[in-house]
């Protein structure tokens, strides 16, 4: 059984934790809880859902295109797993800069990873034009968390804030594209890079998917 379908079987029962939304339901803007009820999977919710499948992926910051920002530790140097972006004026002066859902997905963690981490958001997006339909997006470091557990975004929705993990480092916001949704967060390092995507390069090669 692919990896993706194992994942979606395993968040069955995950997703049935609805959140109740005050803000009225639109064509663009619906409630969490009238998208993620009880015993759907990923695949129903996108497929009952199509407004939230991924249409293009942009960078997170400096949205559509990074600007004024460089990646400071891109894929694979050092054994990265992911890019890590940091503002052209250095140091903490990206401290509480926004960071955006690079695509239409749906959240499946938000919360505090510890030390080194720091809070961390992941979102599972989907298209069927792509060789493997699910891919998962991780947004580390952050300093703010504005989003949910279960909660369906559109690209280009501010999800956080760029932080520091507590000090831990000068802020920066790492983020990763893996194309083998639902693995362990893992260490950001290691040069086994299955299951890892090279961000820039995937988000350059998919701006616009049909």
């Amino acid at each position: 059984m692919p990896e993706h379908c194992i994942f979606i079987l395993s968040l069955v029962v995950m997703l049935s934790a609805c959140h109740e939304s005050s803000k009225s339901e639109t064509k663009e803007n619906v409630s969490t809880s009238s998208v993620v009820e009880k015993n759907h999977s990923l695949e129903d919710f996108f497929t009952q859902n199509p407004i939230f499948v991924a249409d293009g992926f942009d960078f997170p910051i400096g949205k559509p295109n990074a600007n004024g920002y460089y990646n400071a530790q891109p894929f694979k140097e050092n054994n990265h797993l992911g890019d890590d972006w940091n503002a052209v004026t250095g140091g903490n002066s990206d401290l509480g800069d926004p960071i955006y859902s690079i695509a239409h997905g749906i959240i499946t963690q938000a919360k505090y990873e510890g030390a080194g981490w720091g809070n961390v958001i992941r979102i599972v997006h989907y298209n069927p034009q792509l060789k493997a339909k699910y891919y998962e997006s991780i947004y580390a470091h952050c300093d703010t968390i504005m989003v949910q557990q279960n909660q369906p975004v559109k690209k280009g929705l501010q999800i956080g804030t760029i932080g520091n993990a507590d000090g831990a480092y000068y802020a920066h916001l790492h983020l990763e594209i893996r194309d083998s949704v639902g693995m362990p967060l893992g260490g950001g390092y290691s040069s086994n890079t299955t299951g890892f995507l090279d961000p820039t390069k995937f988000i350059k090669s998919n701006r616009k998917i049909q």
